[in-house]
């Protein structure tokens, strides 16, 4: 079970610049313009050998200029309910200010650890400035400036210390583990009660602590699987339900401890911006999809031609991953219920498929010959042998050349296409790499 650590704070104390820091990712977009990509605030962060994701709140408040002190408010509020871990930035050259104390109060009653990180210290005498901080009943402040890395080691260190120890869920691995994900009201609960039935045929209920996903074991239809459901799902704090910060923020811990997602999109509503989020965090973690057009029984045109229309509004939107099935069922009338479970079972075996050698190479070889990669500068570039790398988290294949360097990204895309042609690779995300030979 990985940890989750939020950073929160009022807009320009640098919590993007800090996330970047942390996540060693320079594609965050630090600039004041409003509403930069959203899937850039969610990544992982290691450190000692120790792994755990990042959140950077800042990127979900809609629009920069006239942040609402309120939204803010209830993104903190989101953030320490979904988090193990706050951490709390604050400007040194601005000094404290009323919104500061304001957050301050919501996480002193949270009981979560809070770590203070006084932000901008970019020189010594900035260091003066921090003692205002301990007005905010939260502890020393860790002075870093995030722009320069300097402080954010220490930080670190002090991070992994407060942060509970992952708990081991006793989960045999060679049952699948299914994560219904969506935006609110996309129907997640009423096709996790549909799956369940009212019996509730529970072999094992394994709970962790209130934040941490529960893996409830099922065997149903004939089936063995988990649903990793997370926890927080049972609590209903209405404040949030039209954050999209907050649909964000209860997905990650489902989807990363899953195989299969299975994202629900709501028919009347079409695929939206929110969808494309969660979307984007399950391509980001490599788990394997299943999409579930939710509430069809609401749809009054049910022809097959709306039905290709709709799915390849999908596919267009999710491109270039378009690989996956696409299910319309309606959870309240448990049309397609169990076909979305049968599914979600074949994506899951897609997953773990293994290729033998000498097959791969009989059956790509001559693809690769009939259509080389492009020449480059007169050199050409000749692939000898393929084959399936053992014991990977997605099925991973390794092409080798005489010159892997000069082999493009649309040729690698080419490869995949082929390999997706002549095996079911339906639904999962695979790995194709080019090597020197």
């Amino acid at each position: 079970m990985g940890n989750l650590v939020a950073i929160v704070g009022r807009p320009n104390v640098g919590k993007s610049t800090l996330f970047n820091r942390l996540t060693n990712s320079r594609r965050a977009i630090v600039s004041d313009e409003a509403g930069t990509t959203r899937d850039r605030q969610y990544g992982k962060c290691e450190w000692n050998g120790k792994e755990f994701s990042v959140v950077d709140t800042g990127g979900w408040v809609v629009n920069s200029d006239d942040v609402f002190e309120e939204e803010i408010r209830k993104q903190v509020i989101v953030a320490t309910e979904e988090a193990d871990l706050i951490l709390f930035l604050v400007d040194i050259k601005n000094g404290l200010t009323d919104l500061d104390q304001d957050v301050a109060l919501i996480l002193r009653r949270s009981k979560l650890p809070v770590v203070l990180v006084a932000n901008k210290a970019d020189d010594g005498k900035d260091l003066y400035g921090q003692y205002e901080f301990y007005k905010l009943g939260l502890g020393d402040p860790f002075c870093v400036s995030a722009a320069t890395g300097s402080g954010t080691g220490d930080l670190l260190d002090h991070v992994l210390s407060k942060l509970p120890a992952a708990d081991g869920f006793p989960v045999d691995d060679n049952t699948p583990r299914f994560a219904v994900v969506g935006r609110p009201n996309a129907g997640k609960s009423s096709i996790i009660n549909a799956f369940i039935g009212e019996d509730r045929n529970i072999v094992t209920d394994i709970a962790g602590t209130t934040r941490d996903s529960i893996y409830t074991k099922y065997d149903k239809f004939g089936f063995d699987f988990y649903l990793v459901d997370t926890a927080g799902i049972r609590r209903k704090n209405k404040v949030t339900e039209d954050l999209e910060f907050y649909s964000v923020m209860r997905s990650i811990r489902a989807i990363e401890n899953s195989d299969v997602c299975i994202l629900m999109i709501d028919a009347t509503r079409g695929i939206e911006a929110q969808d494309m989020n969660i979307f984007q965090l399950i391509q980001k973690n490599n788990k394997s999809l299943v999409v579930v057009v939710n509430k069809w029984d609401l749809v009054e045109d049910k022809s097959q031609e709306a039905i290709k229309t709709f799915e390849n509004a999908i596919r267009q939107r999710m491109a270039p991953f378009v690989d996956f099935p696409i299910i319309f069922a309606s959870a309240v009338t448990k049309q397609r219920i169990f076909k979305v479970l049968e599914t979600a079972k074949q994506v899951y075996l897609n997953r773990k498929i293994k290729i033998g050698t000498s097959k791969l190479n009989e059956v790509m070889l001559p693809i690769i010959e009939q259509t080389p990669p492009p020449s480059i500068k007169g050199k050409y570039i000749k692939i000898k042998y393929v084959s399936q790398v053992p014991d990977t988290q997605i099925p991973t294949f390794v092409f080798y050349a005489n010159l892997p360097q000069y082999v493009k990204e649309a040729y690698r895309r080419f490869l995949e296409n082929k390999m997706r042609d002549n095996w079911t690779l339906t639904g999962t995300p695979i790995n194709v790499f080019i090597r020197q030979k």
